[in-house]
């Protein structure tokens, strides 16, 4: 084991040569880092108030107010957590942004939360591929899928509708405590993965 500076460091420089005690303390120090997750993820959802201009609203109220509809709507803390994340991949993936939203939420969600995330893009083509030559049906090759309605319903209820100055959207910090919850779950327990499991997003 090495030292850089005050912090101890693996003794290798190749990961083949690597001994029982680096990969002890690569694990004790990334577990750490892990736990961090959350406060990264807010810092980087602030920067989404510079994103993406064209709208009424930034990106980042675009966020928060999709999840204001969430819990305004009865829906359980995954699918809150989700409708915050939806676009936090806009910064760095623009031409699928979905999907990297949905790999950031995937180890700590219900698999129907990040399905639909990783698909809500193309299902939002509904409302404005036919203006840019695109095919507006296109989420129709889902129609099969036990998550199709859940993301007709995410992305009618929550996501399309959340461009408005006027609503009354509620802050970041209200839903920070929520973040942080789900961040410190087990990452890919089957317990909170809940496979082929559907929730309603919203009381009828």
């Amino acid at each position: 084991m090495a030292y850089a500076g005050h912090h101890p460091t693996v003794s290798f420089t190749q990961m083949k040569d690597g001994t029982a005690d680096d990969y002890e303390l690569l694990e004790a120090m990334e577990a750490a880092y892990a736990a961090g997750t959350a406060d990264r993820i807010l810092l980087h959802l602030k920067r989404l108030e510079h994103s993406n201009a064209g709208y009424q609203i930034c990106r980042l109220d675009h966020s928060l107010q999709t999840a204001t509809r969430a819990e305004r709507d009865g829906a359980d803390i995954d699918w809150i957590v989700t409708a915050l994340l939806h676009d936090i991949g806009d910064e760095l993936a623009p031409f699928n942004h979905d999907s990297i939203a949905a790999a950031v939420i995937k180890p700590y969600v219900r698999e129907e939360c990040s399905w639909v995330c990783q698909h809500h893009g193309i299902f939002q083509m509904v409302y404005y591929a036919h203006f840019q030559g695109g095919d507006p049906s296109i989420r129709d090759r889902y129609r099969d899928h036990p998550f199709y309605q859940a993301a007709v319903d995410f992305c009618e209820r929550w996501d399309q509708a959340s461009f408005d100055p006027d609503y009354d959207t509620l802050t970041l910090a209200h839903f920070a405590p929520m973040l942080h919850e789900v961040f410190s779950r087990e990452p890919w327990d089957g317990g909170h993965l809940c496979l082929g499991q559907c929730v309603p997003l919203y009381k009828a």
